[in-house]
């Protein structure tokens, strides 16, 4: 057994850079934004992840790019996995999660809303919610 320890070591290594070339992390989470085009892709985003944070915004909007880099550190840094609903194209989803400003993030534990938060946000502040339901 302990003959094929240094092949699993190399397999894992391989694995978790073929990933990273893909744009995912080690546990599967996309190491980018998922840009949401529709409700079916928020629903199958927050069943398949157990953590998500979703960043409603609009293109227009100066608060919401003042955000942007944060959540994309956000994706890269952590397990969560992070989306961008641009409200705007998805007015659906922007009525059904009650979005009456941008941005707007809204946190998913285990399938349901926990958490929503109206405004630019620390990174520090971000990472701290996210890690409390991870």
């Amino acid at each position: 057994m302990s003959e094929n320890r240094p092949i699993d070591d190399i397999r894992e290594e391989k694995i978790e850079e073929l990933r990273e070339s893909a744009g995912g992390s080690a546990d599967g989470t996309p190491s980018e934004p998922i840009h949401i085009g529709s409700p079916g892709d928020l629903s199958e985003t927050v069943d398949q992840n157990d953590v998500v944070l979703v960043d409603f915004y609009a293109d227009w909007c100066g608060p919401c790019k003042m955000l942007e880099p944060t959540v994309e550190e956000l994706a890269a840094e952590t397990d969560a996995a992070v989306a961008k609903v641009d409200v705007d194209q998805n007015q659906q989803l922007a009525g059904q999660y009650g979005v009456q400003g941008v941005p707007m993030l809204l946190l998913f534990a285990d399938g349901e809303p926990v958490e929503k938060m109206v405004g630019v946000k620390s990174k520090d502040d971000l990472a701290g919610l996210i890690g409390a339901y991870n």
